[in-house]
């Protein structure tokens, strides 16, 4: 029923004023490990019928595709490392059946033997012991040989891609931007402008562009690529990796991108994003987008529709961009489905086939249908409210409840967003002091005329011990009036059940960043002198540096408990007794040392008077 429903609600209409057609709209498929999949046997279907892979995508759209090259994706016994063991030659014969279809073809040279991203930039093992000239001179002749290569097999790329996520520069140490040994922006712009040379000599009418992660981070790329003008790096073209779990969110990009195209008049291209369509795992290799959490902090369920809703906004942000400098996206790894032997390394498992644009089985996903009407410049109508979250509050007798400001609503194209809400407060002074179950109403003002709801309970003070902590439970939907101090983005109030990562109610505070991170979250409360006790759940898995409970400003010496997150509903129970308050206040800290991939979940406080 609830299909029907989508179909109904999501009807395609043209000419609507959000985007500006444009036949130079890049739609675009990374496809670097294609070649190993085939190799391996895997195939690919539209609806249930056989057929080549770039001929789907060609049909269903895609005008672009993007690999990455690989200096020798081989170990030092010459074993292949995996991960599509991208050789120029191999990625030559997939770009060369692209060309024959009239695709156009980017090259991301990675200048590595393997993965290179912001956290890792290694020399191909044939450079390790070059330096200086003799380091630019191997990157100038061997951007030369790969591009020569490729026009020899009819497979000349129309844009080259010179490094890949280069955020702190490539070709460690001598090109590393900041760090121990690091040559600077001196270092890396002197290997950069090598390769850009060797492109210009090769083509001049080929596109180049360099690549930064972090497509949320204004910051970051305001102070790159205001090196790269000052010295007068010669590009085209600026590239940006933009995954919605982890790089911010679409305002974020939004506000980047426009800042990007006025700042320096240059094209700007999406050239990684993707987005999961299920979070089932098909190989039993742990998935990348492998948790609810994940989902919550993008903004769209891990559905099909969802990945549809995520890329059909992502094209709005792209044709927001100023003077029509969006110029398109590539999506990462779309063909990445699970094929045994083709994962990420050589004996290891695909961490992304629930992030490709094919089902497990190699048959093209509906989502698939979304780059033509993106193309042709056709949008949905705006979706309708599918879902609102009713928080069930608790108050003590005479004491106002802690009402959200905002309310999570799941929109019928599978997207999240927090709407504000309006309550209707005019019965509430006279329930707060009668002792029962009631009713408070309250009104979306995002444009729908959905109504929310929220039950306060009210108990009597003598049948129940008073929690003096606010909204100890989250169930108002927000930190509030909790404070953090540190990482802000690794901390948020999600909804937990399902899955039963909270330990009570329907929301849970979570923590988890894929970099090393740390921060305080604290609340202060005024309250009666007297002893108090302390507790809440937490459960998690384990690795921080440290996690730590701290009570502090309750007139006596700081206490500080050590906690040891032990596994997934490994429920723990920390507990500070005896806490005597002569200050008429304290302050409850969780204080989080956290390595990348560090997790845990957090419910129920309680602050509780013993006598």
């Amino acid at each position: 029923m609830r299909s029907t429903i989508l179909v109904l609600l999501l009807i395609s209409l043209s000419c609507m004023g959000i985007m500006k057609p444009t036949e130079e709209f890049i739609i675009g498929v990374d496809l670097s490990m294609l070649y190993e999949i085939e190799r391996l046997g895997g195939k690919f279907y539209e609806n249930g019928q056989q057929k080549d892979c770039l001929e789907i995508l060609k049909d269903k759209g895609v005008n672009w595709i993007r690999l990455r090259v690989w200096n020798d994706p081989t170990d030092e016994d010459g074993k292949p490392l995996g991960g599509g063991n991208c050789s120029h030659v191999n990625m030559t014969e997939i770009a060369k059946r692209a060309k024959s279809l009239g695709m156009k073809v980017l090259l991301d040279f990675h200048y590595s033997d393997w993965w290179a991203d912001p956290g890792k930039q290694n020399k191909p093992k044939a450079w390790k012991d070059l330096h200086g000239e003799d380091l630019k001179d191997a990157v100038y002749e061997y951007t030369k040989d790969v591009l020569t290569y490729m026009r020899e097999h009819d497979a000349s790329p129309d844009m080259v891609q010179i490094g890949n996520e280069v955020n702190n520069g490539f070709l460690w140490p001598d090109g590393l931007i900041v760090g121990a040994g690091a040559g600077g922006f001196e270092g890396f712009t002197g290997l950069l402008k090598e390769a850009i040379r060797a492109v210009r000599e090769f083509d001049p009418q080929i596109t180049v562009m360099i690549h930064l992660a972090e497509g949320g981070n204004n910051e970051l790329f305001r102070w790159f690529f205001d090196e790269m003008i000052r010295r007068n790096v010669d590009f085209d073209l600026i590239g940006i990796s933009f995954y919605p779990y982890w790089h911010g969110t679409l305002e974020d990009l939004q506000e980047n991108l426009n800042d990007l195209a006025k700042r320096y008049g240059k094209k700007i291209v999406i050239v990684e994003t993707a987005y999961a369509w299920t979070l089932q795992d098909a190989d039993e290799h742990p998935n990348i987008f492998g948790h609810i959490s994940m989902a919550e902090q993008a903004g769209y369920l891990p559905t099909i529709q969802g990945q549809r809703s995520f890329l059909i906004d992502l094209a709005k942000v792209l044709r927001q961009v100023p003077n029509d400098l969006g110029v398109g996206f590539f999506y990462w790894e779309g063909t990445w489905i699970p094929v045994k032997g083709a994962g990420w390394k050589t004996n290891e498992g695909n961490p992304w086939e629930n992030q490709a644009l094919f089902y497990f089985n190699g048959d093209a996903l509906p989502s698939l249908d979304i780059f033509s009407q993106i193309l042709k410049d056709e949008v949905y109508l705006s979706p309708q409210v599918l879902q609102a979250d009713e928080p069930s509050i608790e108050t003590a007798l005479g004491q106002k409840p802690q009402l959200p400001e905002e309310i999570r609503v799941v929109f019928s194209n599978d997207s999240i967003k927090t709407v504000p809400v309006l309550w209707d407060l005019s019965s509430l002074e006279e329930m707060i002091y009668k002792p029962g179950e009631y009713l408070l109403k309250g009104t979306l003002n995002d444009g729908t005329e959905l109504r929310a709801k929220v039950t306060v309970r009210g108990t009597a003070k003598a049948d129940a011990v008073e929690n003096y902590l606010v909204n100890p439970s989250f169930e108002a939907a927000s930190l509030d009036p909790c404070k953090v101090e540190g990482e802000t983005k690794a901390v948020k109030v999600v909804i937990a059940s399902p899955p039963v990562n909270a330990h009570n109610g329907k929301y849970a505070l979570n923590y988890w960043l894929d970099k090393p991170f740390n921060f305080k979250l604290y609340q202060t409360v005024e309250l009666p002198n007297g002893t108090y006790k302390l507790s809440f759940w937490i459960h998690g898995g384990g690795g921080e540096n440290h996690l730590r409970l701290i009570i502090s400003e309750y007139g006596g010496e700081e206490k500080t408990l050590n906690i040891t997150n032990t596994g997934w509903l490994k429920w723990n129970n920390p507990k500070i007794d005896e806490i005597k308050v002569t200050s008429g206040r304290i302050t409850i800290t969780i204080d989080v040392d956290a390595n990348s991939g560090n997790w845990a979940w957090i419910d129920d406080f309680a602050l509780l008077k013993t006598d």
